[in-house]
């Protein structure tokens, strides 16, 4: 049984970072101009979709956050998730969203920016946390450990999503990797699919999904320090076809074909497969689990919740401004909200407990950050136009190319 102590705790923090912006639920979408902020635009991109941005007062200041509000219920409506054709990959928010058709979106995930702690070893640029397109699963979670962006809020996990589901709900939800590598009668699980981060002792696999990038940094680092150095028992296997084609002592890097697996192992997994010969057959099998849906998702894009039931999640920072990108869900998540706070010099930053009181200020009762800094931006296209517009200004004054992103589409394009 919960305690009521704590939730009281958390309504009363949630009130006073409301009262803060002096925003309340509905208020700033339904037209009003609540206490400090200004109305000052709103427009529509695509039936069903329609953006604004607000001046509103932070303990930092005064920011100006831009909002995208989709609704789910629009049978024109779809959301899918935005990404540069490879998990390994990175691109901006506007070029993927041109790409893919989209009218607008915002950035996504946390990613592998840099690995300055391993000499030689290329950052994949892949993101955090699991990730589903199109209905099919590309990547699963690297361990909380190997994960990039600020600590992780008490109960969270990298395997923490959004998702919007074939029945055209938005939830937040837990997606867990569960799969095997079956070698005649030997069965082992399978620790990874397509991470730049493979759990200490696993098998990880990777296809033509992942890209070009080297796999070595799989196995560096430990399930809870990144920054540890890189295995030194590692193998590699070859799959195509459902048999063993080659074997490595390293893992390599180049584009897997179709039809084509590539197991790698660390420690415990290394020597797992090396019992492998070529030759043999192998097959592998892997899905992604959720811990609420009970059915599939149209796309997921990780990040960590902020707000669940209209509260704010325990431990949310409320020291660190930055520019922030975040997503809502309302209306028994009927209704999406994309936030991304604006990088304009002399504009104030959010903290995520900021975020969290915002979300919550237009209508939100869920909660979800997702990647910030100079990874923030919000697209949209104009009335009219063929192509999407940085709404923001970025951190830093350019776009910065990212792992992915929530994209929003329109059956009847951009109005």
């Amino acid at each position: 049984m919960t305690s009521e102590r704590p939730r009281r705790t958390a309504a009363r923090a949630t009130v006073a970072v409301l009262a803060a912006f002096g925003v309340f639920s509905g208020a700033v979408l339904a037209g009003a101009a609540p206490a400090g902020a200004s109305a000052d635009t709103s427009v529509p991109v695509a039936p069903g979709v329609r953006y604004e941005w607000r001046d509103v007062a932070v303990a930092q200041g005064a920011a100006r956050i831009h909002v995208l509000s989709v609704d789910l219920r629009d049978p024109r409506v779809a959301v899918d998730l935005l990404h540069p054709g490879k998990v390994a990959a990175r691109d901006t928010v506007s070029r993927m969203a041109d790409a893919q058709g989209a009218v607008a979106g915002v950035n996504g995930d946390f990613f592998n920016i840099t690995e300055t702690q391993h000499p030689g070893v290329e950052a994949t640029g892949a993101s955090v946390g699991p990730a589903i397109a199109h209905g099919l699963p590309l990547k699963g979670a690297v361990p909380d450990g190997q994960r990039f962006g600020p600590a992780l809020p008490p109960g969270t996990t990298t395997e923490d999503v959004l998702g919007v589901g074939r029945d055209g709900r938005a939830r937040l939800d837990r997606l867990t990797l569960r799969g095997t590598v079956s070698a005649g009668a030997d069965r082992l699980p399978l620790g990874g699919l397509n991470q730049y981060a493979l759990p200490v002792g696993s098998v990880g696999a990777y296809d033509k999904e992942w890209g070009s990038v080297s796999r070595l940094r799989a196995t560096c680092g430990t399930d809870t320090n990144r920054a540890a150095p890189c295995s030194a028992e590692t193998y590699e296997v070859t799959v195509r076809g459902g048999r063993v084609v080659a074997v490595a002592e390293r893992p390599g890097g180049g584009e897997i074909p179709a039809g084509t697996t590539v197991l790698v192992g660390r420690e415990a997994g290394a020597h797992r497969l090396r019992e492998v010969a070529v030759g043999e057959r192998v097959e592998v099998r892997y899905r992604l689990v959720p811990s609420v849906a009970r059915q599939p998702y149209r796309m997921a894009v990780g990040g960590y919740p902020v707000l669940r039931d209209g509260l704010p999640l325990p431990g949310l920072d409320d020291r660190t401004a930055a520019v922030r990108t975040a997503a809502g869900i309302a209306d028994a998540g009927r209704r999406l909200l994309l936030v991304c706070v604006d990088g304009s010099p002399g504009r104030a930053g959010l903290t995520v407990a900021e975020v969290a009181g915002f979300l919550r200020g237009v209508g939100a009762l869920d909660g979800f950050n997702l990647d910030g800094g100079g990874s923030s931006a919000l697209v949209a296209r104009e009335p009219g136009a063929g192509a999407v517009v940085v709404r923001n200004r970025p951190a830093g004054s350019a776009e910065r190319p990212v792992a992915n992103g929530i994209g929003i589409h329109s059956a009847a394009g951009g109005s």
